[in-house]
């Protein structure tokens, strides 16, 4: 949950504030004169960091192939003993197989996080097993499912198929918003403004903070 100052501006308007100061100036072709953000991503040449920050990686995928290791019971005595032991055995492999078989449901798992580093064609995200390298041109689809959330999807370069990945950030607006305008300039979410909340640079205004107009910039492109 956003921290509530006492005036009511919160954490997340601060990084939406400076996502629209970032997109304005990429639509306008001033990115280069923004101050210069320290980040250990290895960058390609040409690239210039934008923003960096915490961020965390979910992907689409089954956590089990359906298997599951069937228990036998030999059960000795009476014979209600053994009716009621073949009984519990029984339920405990069903309850397995169940398990199993809902493991085979595609569901967003959590494959760490760490720093998200953003520049004009690329989110980079450092961790130690799986780092993630978005390149903006090699996605086949994006979305903001929701305000902290981007996601995309793509093939993998390594023969894994098609994948699909969410980053949950703060910067998820900038991130959409950056990949939009490289690679899906017509994305009816950022044709129609919806990459920021409605009234947003209303509400900037209320609490003294004017926003550059970035909305009107990229339609004006």
């Amino acid at each position: 949950m956003d921290s509530q100052p006492a005036d009511g501006w919160t954490q997340t308007d601060e990084f939406l504030w400076y996502t629209c100061d970032i997109v304005a100036d990429v639509v306008t072709g001033q990115a280069d004169r923004r101050p210069l953000v320290a980040s250990t991503a290895r960058i390609a040449p040409g690239e210039r960091v934008l923003a960096t920050g915490a961020g965390e990686q979910f992907r689409l995928r089954a956590v089990g192939n359906g298997s599951y290791r069937s228990t036998g019971v030999a059960a000795i005595g009476r014979p209600g003993f053994v009716v009621g032991a073949l009984a519990v055995n029984a339920l405990g492999n069903a309850a397995r197989r169940k398990r199993a078989q809902q493991d085979t449901v595609p569901r967003w798992v959590n494959d760490g996080g760490g720093e998200l580093t953003i520049t004009h064609l690329t989110a980079y995200l450092a961790h130690p097993r799986n780092p993630l390298s978005l390149g903006f041109t090699g996605l086949d689809q994006i979305d903001l499912p929701e305000p902290s959330v981007f996601e995309a999807r793509y093939h993998d370069m390594y023969g894994k198929g098609y994948m699909c990945v969410r980053l949950a950030t703060p910067w998820a607006s900038l991130v959409f918003a950056l990949a939009a305008l490289a690679a899906f300039p017509a994305h009816p979410r950022l044709l129609g403004g919806t990459w920021l909340p409605p009234g947003f640079e209303e509400r900037c205004a209320h609490f003294g903070r004017p926003v550059r107009p970035a909305q009107r910039l990229v339609l004006e492109r």
